[in-house]
């Protein structure tokens, strides 16, 4: 944006960081940044603008200070939340699974340990 402006950098950030130039980027009374939305006001977020237009929709969003990404980002965590639960035959499978790779991993780290104390037993041999 700095280069479109042909506004140096440094001058952009003192310029924010100037006291006098604070209420430009502060959020009004009683404004919530995007991050402290309740899933509520997600949702009918995502309601509002799901019809809209490109033009609309990002009209839409710098109204209220949040990007499309974010909306992008929300729907998608609402789909996950809305996923069907897996059939029992699924998880009955996968904690079968489990079960067996637990024990392989337990038969696997007792050898190793037994490997170990036979090294070290070794090297006292060795060393008297």
């Amino acid at each position: 944006m700095t280069a479109e402006l042909n506004v140096p950098y440094h001058s952009v950030r003192n310029w924010l960081r100037n006291p006098k130039m604070a209420h430009l980027h502060r959020p009004a009374d009683g404004e919530k940044r995007p991050q402290e939305w309740t899933a509520e006001q997600w949702l009918q977020a995502l309601l509002d603008t799901n019809t809209l237009a490109p033009e609309e929709l990002n009209a839409w969003c710098r109204e209220r200070g949040i990007f499309a990404h974010q909306l992008q980002a929300w729907k998608a965590e609402f789909r996950m939340l809305a996923k069907p639960p897996t059939d029992a035959g699924e998880v009955r499978k996968l904690k079968g699974e489990l079960a067996s790779l637990q024990r392989e991993l337990t038969r696997k780290e007792k050898v190793l340990s037994e490997t170990a104390a036979l090294l070290v037993l070794q090297k006292k041999y060795q060393t008297l």
